[in-house]
């Protein structure tokens, strides 16, 4: 791998050696927003950032969220293999669950209900997206909470025009699966609307893996809708707003775990995002306000015809709303200068009811919003400074005050410099995650006197323009150190801080455009161990097995690959007509097992094919051929993954 690395960066600086050109590619002078929360084109920033263009976007018609995600260096999504309404489990650069903070227009959504706290991205269609920002490292600075890896930013889709466009997709493809989906943008006196809906069902397969290979497992359908709406204006010449209403539900049938079929379990979702922005454009300081609501419910019923786990009957209940409110002001201090200065304030609060039933009898527990509550405030500020198109320096501060465990600072340093066709960059960021109510209030597990993981985020990085800025490459090192990480304790079953984690690792990112062809690969290499409290197992005290035996070190990046990288080659073969192949490597991975040592998945690689016609103006066709060699393969120990699997459609625009 060393040797790899050598290659590339020698092979890089010979071809630079004899590049004529100096200007900028123009994916790297595109604008963005999320590196900073103002607009700057993504060559002046020198933090870790990937964009997914809608055009992009287009040529994955036919994945779902998690598996566009899973070609991009860094991130792992658990569960986008496995069938519709498997949990889409975010991991950024080794992070646990919950640390990768999910944006939706750049503003902080959580779902508050869960043990994690964290967004479910199967809500998320890439259809009703206009684009995704990806910025790696802490960055609680400038978003708060649960940035300790990073941030994704899912921008939706906004009307641009006046003129009335309508645009609609029909899919559909294996395991009885069928998508529908249009959309309308226009403009109304000013009044910019976009509407976006989609309908999204299958028949499914069995979530739960038939190792008894009887074939009598049933199959785990799902039935999801979307709507998105976004309405935008000028009250002002200088007073503009965007408004919006996102919601989505689904329903999806369940099993009862790993290798155990259940045909009466389902799991129903609903969640609704309202909120408005506003800007106040006053010469060169300009104000904004985001305020939004977000209520997430989630219903589990496994009734008791048929019996697939430990539970006759089951019925749990989980409803989170959290609350966001927020001003900040973007300051133009000069042609070098810029700043950014705000306050937010986070409510969240959840009710839950959990009843079963087994032969022991009922269980049932209960938490009232009245109780699992919280509320986070902050300030922040950040300053930007640029010299000559050259030299790019970004630090901030956040103070954050919380109800329960008070307050905490994160900062963050980060110089960048260019020179010819190189750049390079070096980041040290803190960040934090607050615990979550599940982990402070569930009457079980919950620990009211939980303190915030706290990490220290160092990178460091080059990157490269080459071959008339055709070929682009990114190196980057990083590593985190993780504090009073949260836990679970198998002697109080309750949550605890444990002592430390750290993680290390290196992404390669390349890519190559050039007249017909387009060329991306990337690499990532991760690893991590926690420093926490070692457990003896005795199970003849099977009333409580596990007692304290002094501290261990051990692996934690469960569900991680220590390695994993992708390719993809893409083929313009006419105007009309796109072509492309792309491929997964995935390594080794540890998988947790209850009451005994984890056990070792095996690595695989997928090959997938996609193609395009343009049929006229108007019309579109697609399809999108995945696992094309019917590789037999395990993400979750116990869990069906696709076999080869087709989606293919029709696009209609006006």
């Amino acid at each position: 791998m060393k040797l790899f690395f050598l290659f590339v960066l020698t092979l890089s600086w010979a071809i630079t050696s004899h590049s004529q050109t100096d200007s900028s590619n123009a994916m790297l002078q595109e604008v963005v927003v999320t590196a900073n929360r103002f607009e700057q084109k993504q060559s002046q920033t020198g933090k870790v950032m990937t964009v997914i263009t809608r055009a992009d976007l287009d040529k994955a018609r036919g994945k779902n969220i998690g598996e566009i995600l899973n070609q991009y260096a860094g991130l792992s999504i658990n569960g986008a293999n496995n069938t519709l309404g498997t949990n889409l489990d975010v991991y950024m650069r080794g992070t646990g669950l919950g640390n990768t903070l999910i944006l939706i227009d750049g503003v902080p959504v959580y779902d508050v209900a869960s043990i994690s706290s964290a967004f479910d991205i199967n809500q998320i269609i890439p259809e009703m997206l206009e684009r995704i920002e990806i910025v790696k490292g802490g960055q609680s600075t400038i978003y708060g909470s649960d940035a300790v890896a990073g941030v994704i930013n899912f921008i939706s889709t906004k009307s641009a025009t006046s003129k009335l466009k309508v645009n609609g997709m029909l899919g559909m493809g294996s395991f009885g699966t069928k998508k529908i989906q249009t959309g309308i943008t226009t403009t109304v006196h000013s009044t910019q609307i976009s509407l976006q809906l989609q309908h999204l069902t299958s028949k499914g397969l069995s979530s739960a893996l038939d190792s008894t290979s009887k074939g009598d497992f049933d199959k785990d359908g799902y039935n999801q809708n979307n709507l998105n709406l976004n309405v935008s204006g000028k009250i002002t010449s200088s007073l503009s707003y965007r408004a919006y209403n996102q919601m989505s539900s689904y329903t999806a049938d369940l099993d009862a775990n790993g290798f155990t079929d259940d045909k009466d379990h389902r799991v129903s979702s609903q969640t609704i995002l309202s909120g408005i922005n506003l800007r106040y454009q006053l010469s060169k300081l300009v104000f904004h306000g985001n305020f939004n609501s977000n209520s997430n419910n989630r219903h589990y019923l496994d009734d008791s015809i048929s019996v697939g786990g430990f539970s006759q009957f089951s019925d749990s209940k989980f409803k989170g709303i959290s609350n966001f409110g927020e001003v900040y002001a973007n300051i133009d201090a000069g042609k070098h200068f810029k700043i950014i200065a705000g306050a937010d304030a986070r409510f969240q609060f959840t009710d839950q009811h959990y009843l079963s039933i087994s032969s022991y009898g009922p269980y049932e527990t209960s938490l009232s919003k009245d109780s699992g509550k919280t509320n986070l405030y902050s300030v922040y500020a950040s300053g930007y400074y640029t010299l000559n198109e050259k030299f790019f320096l970004e630090g901030g501060v956040r103070v954050n005050q919380h109800s329960r465990y008070g307050r905490n600072v994160t900062y963050t340093f980060n110089p960048s410099y260019k020179v010819h066709n190189w750049k390079y960059f070096a980041n040290i960021s803190t960040a934090f995650k607050a615990p979550t109510l599940y982990q402070l209030f569930d009457p079980v597990s919950g620990f009211a006197g939980l303190k915030p993981e706290r990490s220290l985020t160092y990178e460091a990085g080059l990157q490269l323009s080459a071959l008339e800025n055709s070929w682009q490459n990114r190196l980057v090192v990083f590593g985190r150190k993780l504090q009073d990480g949260i836990d679970y304790s198998y002697i109080s079953y309750q949550y605890f801080n444990n002592n430390r984690a750290t993680d290390k690792g290196i992404e390669f990112e390349s890519s190559f455009k050039k007249g017909k062809w387009t060329i991306n690969g990337n690499y990532t290499y991760n690893i991590g161990m926690v420093n926490t409290v070692k457990y003896k197992v005795d199970w003849s005290n099977w009333m409580n097995p596990y007692t304290p035996n002094g501290d261990t070190t051990y692996n934690y990046q469960f569900r991680r690959p220590k390695n994993s990288m992708n390719i993809s080659v893409g083929y313009q073969a006419t105007t009309k007509c796109y072509v492309s192949v792309q491929g997964r490597v995935v390594g080794k991975r540890l998988e947790p097992q209850y009451g005994g040592d984890p056990i070792t998945l095996k690595g695989y690689q997928v090959i997938n094919v996609y193609g395009s016609y343009q049929v006229g103006k108007k019309m579109q066709l697609f399809a999108d051929i995945k696992n094309v060699f019917n590789t037999k393969y395990i993400d979750l120990s116990g869990f069906t993954t696709k076999p080869v699997n087709v989606v293919a459609g029709i696009l209609i625009k006006n």
